[in-house]
């Protein structure tokens, strides 16, 4: 089981956190998990936890400020509310650079849906990150300069997203490409939010858990930060 810490952003602020740790203690790579859009729920300190169980010390900032709801409504208002500027270069940068501070050598980024999005912006962000990941989600992509990306990126995405529709996946692609940045996208036959276990408790049509797309994508995830970060 992980713990709330509290770390302090680049501008000199706080920001709390939910971090679990592997057996084998601080000198272990990190990697900061950003939330979907509810917030920091159980469901969500899981994948931290799991990340832990896979060596890893995994740490999920609190960017709506100890707000989780299990309403959409609710969330997309929590959402709309959130700067993700400040959330990708003060919350989440300062969270990398906590964990590096404390005891790992690597740190990198994944965040799902609303929390993929700033994991894009994070690799444009957070030059202190090793490594990134998004899981279906991504930001307008007047926002993504490609070139400023130096760390590698992974991306799994929906062919069936209503959210983030993978015609701008491709366009993303595109850019990544015109701009010089390493990536690796994967493309997985199933809708948003296909690697959240609770998805279905949801009621919203557009999510569905996808076991087998979720495991697959989870030994890719592990495979990519195990290259990058170990």
């Amino acid at each position: 089981m992980g713990e709330m810490i509290r770390f302090k952003r680049p501008d000199g602020g706080q920001c709390d956190g939910y971090l679990a740790g592997p057996a084998s203690g601080s000198k272990a790579p990190g990697i900061v998990v950003i939330q979907e859009w509810w917030g920091i729920n159980d469901q969500i300190k899981g994948v931290a936890e799991r990340l832990a169980e896979a060596g890893y010390r995994a740490l999920v900032p609190d960017l709506y400020r100890g707000q989780v709801t299990m309403e959409a409504k609710e969330a997309e208002h929590l959402m709309s509310g959130l700067d993700f500027a400040d959330a990708a270069s003060q919350d989440i940068r300062g969270a990398v650079q906590y964990l590096k501070a404390t005891g790992s050598t690597k740190a990198g980024v994944s965040g799902y849906c609303m929390g993929g999005a700033l994991a894009v912006l994070a690799a444009i962000f957070v030059p202190e990150s090793d490594a990134n990941v998004t899981w279906y989600g991504y930001p307008p992509l007047e926002y993504v300069d490609a070139a400023r990306i130096k760390a590698p990126l992974l991306g799994h995405w929906a062919t069936q997203d209503q959210f983030f529709a993978i015609a701008g996946v491709d366009a993303l692609e595109a850019k990544l490409k015109a701009g010089g940045a390493g990536f690796e996208f994967h493309r997985y036959d199933a809708k948003h939010a296909f690697a959240n276990e609770e998805a279905d408790s949801m009621n919203l049509p557009p999510l569905a858990y996808n076991p087998a797309a979720a495991e697959l994508a989870w030994k890719r995830t592990l495979a990519f930060f195990a290259a990058h970060i170990r």
